[in-house]
């Protein structure tokens, strides 16, 4: 193999290898395919921190509003959906535009994460959620993800 054979063999190696900011983005982006799943297929329709904000048993809750625990379920579906939706878009965006280092792909990928899981962790903070850490967690990945990019890594 000659050195001109090596060096393109080199520059293959450099074009496939990923930015961190695209693998962390892509982290971010399955971790909300998973978020999204539990919320469409497990999150029961009432938890104890929600009756504890609002002031009330669960019991109190849906003597009050018979129907509740149904259309919160349905909510949550359609809640999932989306979250898994923006997770798959993020993967995607992550994997094409942040990987060639786009930089619409980056504006694209810090207005949605704030715009999800800012504004779900912000909330969560609000209502003292027993959620928040990990949503904290999960938003520090994405600020991490976007810092890297601005740092180009």
């Amino acid at each position: 193999m000659g050195s001109a054979d090596r060096g393109r063999k080199r520059a293959q190696v450099v074009e496939r290898a990923q930015p961190f900011s695209a693998i962390l983005l892509t982290a971010f982006g399955i971790v909300l395919v998973v978020i999204g799943m539990y919320f469409a297929a497990f999150r029961p329709s009432l938890l104890p921190e929600d009756a504890r904000y609002v002031g009330a048993s669960l019991s109190q809750i849906q003597a009050v509003a018979p129907a509740i625990a149904t259309w919160l379920r349905q909510v949550f579906w359609v809640l999932g959906g989306y979250v898994i939706a923006t997770g798959v878009l993020t993967v995607y965006v992550a994997q094409s535009g942040i990987r060639r280092r786009s930089p619409a792909a980056a504006v694209v990928t810090a207005i949605a994460g704030a715009a999800s899981i800012g504004t779900m962790a912000v909330v969560n903070v609000l209502i003292d959620s027993d959620f928040k850490w990990p949503l904290l967690a999960i938003a520090g990945v994405w600020g991490v993800a976007e810092l890297l990019y601005l740092f180009g890594r």
